[in-house]
C-alpha cells in the first residue's frame, strides 16, 4: 500500500456539481439499495417505468430526459426473493438498451452482485464459459461500462469484457470493521488458495490502516463436482483473531471449514468476512458452528433466506451505499478510483 491513501466510508461523500448530466437509475429489484446510494450523492434517483404483462413479458422506460446524459444503472443480480437472476439480468439489459436507444452519451451498469461470475472457465469437456456470454449480452445492448463489487475472478471478469470494467472491493468496508475489534493479533486467511490475491489486498490496506504487522495464512481446498477436498493450512494464528474472507458465501461449508482448521492451529477468535451472503439451502445450520464467531457481509445482497436463529444472531450487515456512491461520482467526473483499491 505504500504511498495510497485507503479510501474509508466515515469520508465526506461525493461532491458533484450541481449541473451535471449525471442521471442514476435503480431498477425495482434493486431499489431499496438505490435510493441508499442516490442518498450519498445528494441526489434523487431519476424515474422509470416498469410494466408486467399478462404472459410475462415486461417493459421498462425512462421518465426523465437522458439524452446526451452520464447514466448510471443500478441492479443486483441475485436470485430471489421475487424474481430469478435471468430475469434480473433481461430486465437491466432490455433498460440499457432503452436508455441507449433514448440518446444516452454513456451507459454504466451498476452491478453489486453479478450472476454468472462463478462460471468463469471450462472445468469439464464442452463446459460453457457463461461469464463470456453474459459480457457479449451487455455489449450488445451498448452498455458502456459495468462496476461491480467483490466479482469472484478479477481477471477472469475484466477478460470477458470488452468495455471498461470496474472490480470494487469491500475491503474498504471490512477495513474499517476491523479496526474497532481492537484486537492485539489480528491474521487474515484465506480459505482456499484461489483467494489468496483477494486476502492479500485486504491484508495490505488492513496493515496500513492499523500502522503494525497483519498475520497471513491461507487453507487448502479442491472441489469437484460438489466434493470439497484438501486438508492444508499454512499461515501461524496461534493466538491471533483469524478473519476469514472470501467474496461471498453460499452453503457455508468453505468457511467452516477453513475456521476449523484455523482453530486447530491455535486462533483464539474466528471472523468470517465476505461481500456477499447469498447464505443457500443448509447454510444457516452449517454456518451456526460456534467456532465462528461472527459473520460480516455487505447489503449488496439482502439476507432474505436466512432465517432467525443462531446464524442470523451472529450476523453483521455492513452498508455498502457509499462505496457505490464514491465509485460513481468519481467514474462521472474522471477522477481516480486507486485508493478504492482498484488499479
Amino acid at each position: 500500500m505504500a504511498s495510497v491513501r485507503l479510501w474509508t466510508p466515515h469520508e465526506a461523500g461525493p461532491r458533484l456539481a450541481t449541473a451535471d448530466r449525471l442521471r442514476v437509475f435503480a431498477l425495482n429489484a434493486t431499489e431499496e439499495l438505490g435510493s441508499a446510494i442516490a442518498h450519498q450523492l445528494g441526489k434523487p434517483l431519476s424515474r422509470h417505468e416498469e410494466r408486467e404483462f399478462e404472459d410475462g413479458e415486461h417493459k421498462a422506460r425512462p421518465l426523465d430526459p437522458v439524452g446526451n446524459a452520464d447514466v448510471f444503472v443500478i441492479q443486483s443480480l441475485h436470485g430471489g426473493p421475487a424474481a430469478s437472476a435471468n430475469d434480473k439480468l433481461c430486465r437491466l439489459l432490455f433498460f440499457i438498451g432503452a436508455l441507449k436507444d433514448a440518446g444516452a452519451a454513456r451507459v454504466t451498469a451498476v452491478v453489486p452482485y453479478l450472476c454468472y461470475a462463478r462460471k468463469d472457465r471450462r472445468t469439464k469437456p464442452n463446459d460453457p464459459v457463461t461469464t463470456r456470454y453474459v459480457a457479449a449480452m451487455f455489449e450488445s445492448v451498448g452498455a458502456d461500462a459495468i462496476v461491480t463489487l467483490d466479482v469472484h475472478n478479477p481477471v477472469a471478469f475484466e477478460n470477458a469484457f470488452r468495455f471498461r470494467t470496474v472490480t470494487l472491493t469491500a475491503a474498504p468496508l471490512f477495513v474499517d470493521y476491523a479496526k474497532k475489534l481492537k484486537d492485539e493479533g489480528l491474521c487474515v486467511v484465506s480459505p482456499d488458495t484461489g483467494g489468496a490475491k483477494r486476502a492479500e489486498l485486504f491484508r495490505e490496506a488492513l496493515e496500513a490502516a492499523c500502522e503494525r504487522p497483519i498475520g497471513k495464512a491461507f487453507a487448502d481446498k479442491h472441489r469437484s463436482a460438489g466434493v470439497v477436498t484438501g486438508d492444508l493450512f499454512v499461515g501461524d494464528v496461534h493466538g491471533a483473531t483469524a478473519l476469514i474472507i472470501d467474496d461471498l458465501i453460499s452453503t457455508g461449508g468453505t468457511l467452516v471449514r477453513a475456521a476449523k482448521a484455523a482453530r486447530n492451529a491455535g486462533a483464539c477468535r474466528i471472523i468470517a468476512l465476505a461481500a456477499h451472503g447469498l447464505f443457500m439451502e443448509g447454510a444457516a445450520e452449517a454456518l451456526a458452528d460456534p467456532v465462528i464467531e461472527r459473520i460480516v457481509i455487505t447489503d449488496a445482497v439482502p439476507a432474505f433466506r436466512l432465517p432467525l436463529g443462531a446464524t442470523r444472531d451472529k450476523l453483521d450487515i455492513l452498508p455498502s451505499a457509499s462505496l457505490f456512491a464514491e465509485a460513481i461520482a468519481r467514474l462521472h467526473e474522471g477522477r481516480t478510483l486507486t485508493d478504492l483499491l482498484v488499479y
